[in-house]
């Protein structure tokens, strides 16, 4: 702790940084009833906290290796505080991205005259080529987070936060991908207000850390979830695998809806759109409070960033609601008759606001209703799940059916007569050309498509739902297909949303 402490305290960031604001959000305090501080670091000059780590490790370069220059990999806030740190020094930076990034983060980081190396689909790939090129070029490579340095960098945030507030805060939340940022303030919290609690936050599909501490190892994830993509990472740092586990008191784990809902309270409160890593922070907070009653702390939260694509915003709205606990999705299965819809509209819907509504003629004895609809809180989703079993009208409560949500509410249209032994899978496409040409020249000749959405989400990665008419005889063969595809996917043809109205 000792030796953190003093790198923190000697960092050399604010050649580089800026110390960032503290701002209270006053309408999230008071729905939440306690006092909520937002730790600005999105008005860093690379919109995030990653500058203070990057600059922090080449300023403390030999002069040597900074004359040869940096690199490193990375798609997103590392990247950008890497070639920003290079052009204050006056040194050379490559910066090895993954050629599914969107131009606007390529673009940002060529403006400041770092060399921009494309390579792979992913981040992994983009990992192995910078490797290569560290060995050829004989560059100092800079690591996100598993780096003391770096970590004592990102240290300086929880510095800023005890001069802020005198120390007199209960609580702080901090978003967590590979560790440096919570590991840094954690070490320096602990020493010198151990009282102050300090809660990772970490989205439920990229939980590395949450895994490491529960195993008391670090545990590589299969895969990760790329919502968040600034925390969308597979194995967290030894480094600060090693201070978490001594200084952190617990991770909370929050899921995409509750991420949007966040973007949007932040929103309120600052006026600024953060991205969705950045409001890990806020989202965990809330389901602090929501889960402890804790009432009249004060608590704060990191924004850790804000390089937000513009196109992704529509996903957001969209969930918002859902992580606001504000919607509830229904599938209602009604008579094929007539007069049932205007039942169904008269004694269930009455005066209630719709948000959602899908409909179309599938057979002659039943009807299936996607139906979203405000709701209060939980307690009101409940009691209109009841509502339509007392009348009955069987129902499924679909809110936290991903499937649904991400791709059915879209695609209503009712089942096809035609279509035989189809199975369902969604696959994280890259965001780029060729992605799908690739998927079909490489499927087997007697595999027919009989279902497609897809809807472009803004992110690195595309969201689609494929439905194929796979032979009996043919199944082995498709399993190796998906293996050797390298796409993430997830078998759904199980999923009652898909069996229900696709």
């Amino acid at each position: 702790m000792q030796k953190m402490l003093k790198r923190i305290l000697t960092s050399r960031v604010y050649e580089a940084a800026v110390e960032t604001p503290l701002e209270e959000a006053p309408t999230l305090s008071a729905s939440l009833e306690n006092k909520v501080l937002l730790k600005r670091e999105d008005l860093q000059p690379v919109f995030s906290f990653k500058l203070r780590g990057a600059y922090n490790k080449i300023a403390h370069l030999p002069g040597e290796d900074l004359r040869r220059g940096v690199i490193t990999a990375s798609a997103g806030n590392h990247a950008q505080g890497v070639a920003y740190s290079a052009r204050m020094l006056g040194i050379p930076a490559v910066i090895v991205m993954p050629a599914t990034t969107p131009q606007i983060k390529i673009d940002a980081v060529r403006r400041m005259e770092a060399e921009v190396v494309l390579h792979g689909d992913n981040y992994s790939e983009a990992q192995d080529h910078c490797d290569r090129l560290v060995t050829e070029r004989g560059m100092a490579f800079i690591h996100p987070f598993d780096d003391e340095l770096v970590i004592a960098g990102q240290g300086t945030v929880a510095d800023e936060l005890v001069r802020q507030t005198a120390g007199r805060f209960d609580v702080v939340f901090v978003p967590v991908g590979g560790g440096g940022l919570i590991a840094g303030m954690a070490a320096y919290l602990k020493a010198l207000c151990p009282e102050v609690r300090v809660v990772g936050v970490e989205p439920l599909d990229s939980a590395a850390m949450a895994a490491s501490l529960e195993k008391g190892r670090r545990v590589r994830l299969d895969s990760v979830g790329i919502f968040a993509d600034g925390v969308a990472v597979r194995e967290v740092g030894k480094a600060s695998f090693e201070l978490c586990r001594r200084y952190v008191d617990e991770i909370v784990l929050v899921d995409t809806d509750e991420v949007c809902s966040a973007i949007k309270d932040v929103y309120h409160a600052t006026r600024s759109i953060v991205e969705p890593a950045g409001a890990l922070g806020v989202a965990g907070l809330k389901k602090y409070v929501r889960r402890e009653g804790v009432r009249g702390k004060t608590l704060v939260a990191v924004n850790s960033g804000a390089n937000m694509n513009f196109e992704r915003l529509r996903y957001v709205a969209d969930r918002t609601t859902l992580g606001e606990r504000r919607e509830a999705l229904f599938a209602v299965t009604l008579p094929e008759e007539p007069g049932s819809l205007r039942r169904f509209c008269t004694e269930v819907l009455q005066e209630r606001n719709i948000t959602e509504f899908n409909y179309r003629l599938a057979g002659r004895r039943q009807a299936h209703i996607f139906v979203g609809i405000s709701v209060g809180d939980e307690g009101e989703r409940s009691s209109f799940g009841r509502q339509l079993a007392n009348i009955g009208f069987e129902s499924l409560d679909l809110t936290e059916n991903d499937l649904a949500k991400t791709h059915v509410r879209y695609m209503v249209g009712g089942r096809s007569s035609e279509v035989s032994g189809e199975v369902l899978y969604r696959f994280w496409f890259p965001e780029r050309p060729g992605a799908l040409t690739r998927f079909l020249a490489s499927m087997g000749e007697s595999w027919n498509i009989s279902l497609f959405h897809y809807r472009n989400h803004g992110g690195d990665f595309g969201r689609v739902l494929i439905g194929l008419e796979i032979p009996a005889e043919d199944e082995s063969d498709f399993q190796a297909f998906l293996e050797r595809l390298g796409y993430r996917y997830q078998a759904e043809t199980k999923n009652p949303a898909y069996r229900l109205f696709l």
